[in-house]
């Protein structure tokens, strides 16, 4: 019979579990937001109840945010380490807050562009900063369960924003969906300054500047590149000078960090199994699970005809899933061991990709929600495990940046899974719909074959021959859909092989969790 548990010296701060209740709520804000907007991109379009974007500035709403965030990510979980991680969260929920208020009220689409913008700069402060805190307040023993506590509300948000921005465009006008931050920020701020306590690293070193500029550089150019060959393709030359530029200056980043005496990143941790193996798993898994996510709502409303909200309702197995397995996560990782987890969880993630390859547009809807909760209890014992394996490997004091580079990587690969697959999915279907148009007038045509929106869109306006081109455009688009999930498939399958290959066994985890070893990075590879 296994003998109890023996009681162990907490040290960890008496309120930590509430902390982590105020904690949740701030991140919850910055996850929600991003997935409420894609529901109302199309009320946004309409000239009399949005603001008549076109197609570009629907796509920069999105992307502006996504540029800035990623771009700061980095540097502000540096700069809170240094300067106060409870600053950051409540400068961060600040910025979030009044950027809300803006894009509620904006009166053109520019502006509501750089409220946007505005609004990422909010987000990369709370962010790694929420995670940090965690890091800082609970014992090593305890963070595990905390950390997936934190993932499962990652999960949540992704899930239930497009229900909440559904209900929201059925009753209220489209700015309701940023002005529902607006309460939740104003509870955050108020909690956050009552009961979260204040952490910066007790030993700064001088700020690295040039690190810092480096790093903002080459993530916004990278980012940039991304985002537009993923919205205009990747044949231009504009394209790939942001993308070789920024991946340039990024490795200027690593060679300047190697040889300065106070780095903002000591790159030395990436030769460290139990941080760079689960950085890598993380950003694969965004990399596919953000591409099949962006088509899959394209195929429910259009191939399938649902509306956002029943859209949105589609997706709760998936946070079910989220919430039911992320806290556990932690006692899988104690059972078994972070490898085996990691490598259940994303083999059960690949299947549910792989499902899509079957899917056709009579499929039973039963189909895809099986797949979505086997998603997300895949997920759920990958991201969990991968953080908190990222965050054991550096000392608190500097668990800003841990939190900062495993952020960045996952919404450069949640990006980059966008953009990529999205490309797949538009050039095979431009490709198996083009035989269909032939005979189409010129401008219908051009919006048949740019994409399966387009389709319905130029079909309303042909009148009986639309149904001949909803017919092929549903086609078209199930057949790029297929080509889309398996590529995503075959990268959860990298993943796979990074996890059994260089991900530690469950003998170093053990190990890794005494309180005296917790807090120095062993730069010795893991077994």
């Amino acid at each position: 019979m296994q003998n109890p548990p023996q009681p162990f010296e907490n040290t960890g701060h008496p309120r930590r579990w509430a902390i982590l209740g105020v904690l949740v709520i701030s991140l919850l804000v910055v996850v929600l937001d991003n997935t409420i907007l894609n529901v109302a991109l199309r009320t946004l379009s309409d000239p009399v109840h949005g603001l008549g974007a076109s197609q570009g500035e629907l796509e920069w709403a999105i992307n502006s945010y996504t540029l800035v965030f990623a771009g700061l990510l980095f540097t502000f979980g540096v700069l809170g380490d240094r300067l106060g991680r409870k600053r950051f969260l409540l400068f961060g929920l600040a910025m979030f807050g009044l950027s809300s208020l803006l894009s509620a009220y904006a009166q053109s689409p520019g502006q509501l562009i750089g409220a946007r913008a505005l609004m990422g700069l909010g987000g990369a402060a709370i962010m790694p900063a929420t995670l940090s805190i965690i890091s800082n307040v609970f014992d090593p023993r305890e963070r595990a369960r905390a950390i997936g506590i934190w993932a499962g509300a990652v999960g949540l948000a992704v899930a239930v924003g497009p229900i909440l921005g559904g209900l929201l465009l059925e009753n209220f006008w489209w700015g309701s969906v940023f002005l529902i931050n607006v309460p939740v920020v104003l509870v955050g701020l108020v909690a956050a300054g009552i009961m979260v306590p204040e952490s910066r690293d007790p030993r700064p070193n001088r700020i690295d500047v040039v690190g810092v500029l480096l790093s903002v550089i080459g993530l916004v150019a990278l980012s940039y590149g991304i985002i537009d060959g993923g919205e205009h393709g990747f044949g231009r030359p504009l394209v790939w000078v942001s993308i070789i530029g920024g991946l340039a200056v990024l490795a200027a980043f690593v060679l300047w960090e190697r040889r300065i005496e106070f780095p903002s990143l000591d790159v030395r941790l990436f030769r460290v199994p139990r941080f760079a193996a689960p950085v890598a798993v993380v950003g694969l898994t965004f990399f596919a699970a953000m591409g099949v996510m962006f088509f899959s709502s394209f195929y429910l409303q259009l191939v399938r005809g649902y509306e956002p909200l029943h859209t949105g309702l589609l997706f709760l197995p998936f946070a079910a899933a989220q919430l039911i397995f992320a806290p556990r996560s932690a006692a899988m990782v104690r059972r078994y061991g972070a490898k085996a987890v990691s490598a259940v969880g994303l083999t059960l993630t690949a299947l549910a990709l792989a499902v899509f390859v079957f899917i056709g547009a009579e499929t039973p809807i039963w189909v895809l929600l099986v797949s979505f909760f086997v998603q997300g209890v895949g997920m759920a014992n990958i991201v969990a495990p991968a953080t908190e394996s990222v965050m054991s490997a550096l000392p608190r004091e500097k668990a800003g940046v841990g939190s900062a580079v495993s952020n960045t990587i996952r919404q450069v690969g949640g990006a980059l899974g966008v953009a990529v697959l999205g490309s797949v999915l538009s050039g095979v279907y431009r490709d198996q719909i083009a035989p269909a148009t032939g005979s189409l007038p010129g401008p219908a045509r051009d919006a048949v074959n740019e994409s399966i929106s387009g389709a319905y869109g130029a079909a309303a306006q042909l009148g009986p021959a639309g149904q001949g081109v909803i017919g092929a455009a549903n086609d078209a688009f199930v057949s790029a859909m297929h080509w889309a999930s398996g590529l995503s498939a075959i990268v959860i399958v990298v993943g796979i092989l990074v996890v059994l290959r260089w991900m530690p066994g469950r003998a170093a985890d053990q190990a890794h969790v005494q309180p005296e070893t917790v807090d120095t990075p062993e730069l010795a590879p893991a077994s």
